[in-house]
C-alpha cells in the first residue's frame, strides 16, 4: 500500500508508524547530468510498488520553470499516493500543499518551520555529527537524516563521511525515524539498515531502471 497523502496530523502519524524504507530524491541537478527527465524520474517512482515517499529538490535558483516542474511532480506522486516532499524551500511547500519539507543545517532551524507549516506537514531534518543529532531543534522534527553515509558526490563541499559506525552511533542518540544519506546505493545500502537507518535515501544511486531492483531489496 503506497503512503496516503494527507495534509493532517494523522496523515503524518500513519507515515511515521511505518517509515517508508526506501526514500528516493529526485535531484534536478543528478538528473540533468544523467540525462535523466524529471518526470521520468517521478513516474518511475509514482509506478514502483514499494516506495511510498520520495521528495523533490532543487539547489539552485527557483525560476517558475522550476516551480511548475515542482508541481508537476507533486502531481505525479500525489496521484499515486506517493508522499510528496520538497526539499529546503518551506514557501514553495506551502504554496505546494506538500507532504512534507526536509531542511539542513543551513536552512530555517525546524522550530521556526514548524510554526510556518504546522503539524500537518511532515519535517525531516538533515544531521551530520553527534552535536547535531543531539541540538534542541531536533525534537521539532518528525524524522532525521543523518550523512553523508558515504562518499557523494551530490554536494559539492560534502560533511565528512559519518559510515556505517556514523549511523549505528545516531541510532544509539535517537528514537525518531533516522534516514541514512549521502552515497547510497544497492551495494551498500543493506549494511546501512543493518547499522540502525529505518530508510535510505538515494540520489545518484537510483534510476528508472534499477527501482525494480531497489524495491526487492527494501522488501
Amino acid at each position: 500500500m503506497k503512503g496516503i497523502p494527507d495534509s493532517s496530523p494523522s496523515g503524518v502519524n500513519r507515515i511515521l508508524a511505518d517509515f517508508p524504507r526506501l526514500y528516493p530524491i529526485i535531484d534536478t541537478a543528478y538528473l540533468e547530468s544523467a540525462g535523466i527527465s524529471v518526470q521520468r524520474m517521478a513516474a518511475a517512482i509514482a509506478a514502483a510498488d514499494g516506495v511510498r515517499i520520495a521528495q523533490y529538490r532543487h539547489k539552485g535558483s527557483f525560476t517558475r520553470a522550476r516551480y511548475e516542474e515542482a508541481q508537476a511532480v507533486a502531481s505525479i506522486l500525489r496521484g499515486r499516493q506517493v508522499c510528496f516532499v520538497m526539499n529546503d524551500r518551506a514557501d514553495i511547500a506551502m504554496a505546494l500543499e506538500a507532504d512534507g519539507l526536509h531542511v539542513g543545517q543551513t536552512d530555517l532551524p525546524p522550530s521556526v518551520v514548524r510554526e510556518l507549516v504546522g503539524d500537518g506537514m511532515l519535517l525531516g531534518y538533515s544531521t551530520h555529527n553527534r552535536d547535531q543529532l543531539t541540538d534542541v531543534e531536533c525534537q521539532w522534527a518528525d524524522y532525521l537524516a543523518i550523512g553523508p553515509a558515504f562518499g557523494t558526490a551530490s554536494k559539492p563541499d560534502p560533511d565528512p563521511t559519518v559510515g556505517l559506525e556514523g549511523i549505528a552511533a545516531a541510532r544509539a542518540l535517537v528514537a525518531k525515524p533516522l534516514v541514512a544519506i549521502g552515497g547510497i546505493t544497492l551495494g551498500n545500502a543493506v549494511g546501512a539498515f543493518e547499522a540502525g537507518a529505518d530508510s535510505v535515501a538515494m540520489i545518484s544511486g537510483v534510476s528508472p531502471s534499477n527501482l525494480p531492483m531497489w524495491v526487492d531489496l527494501a522488501s
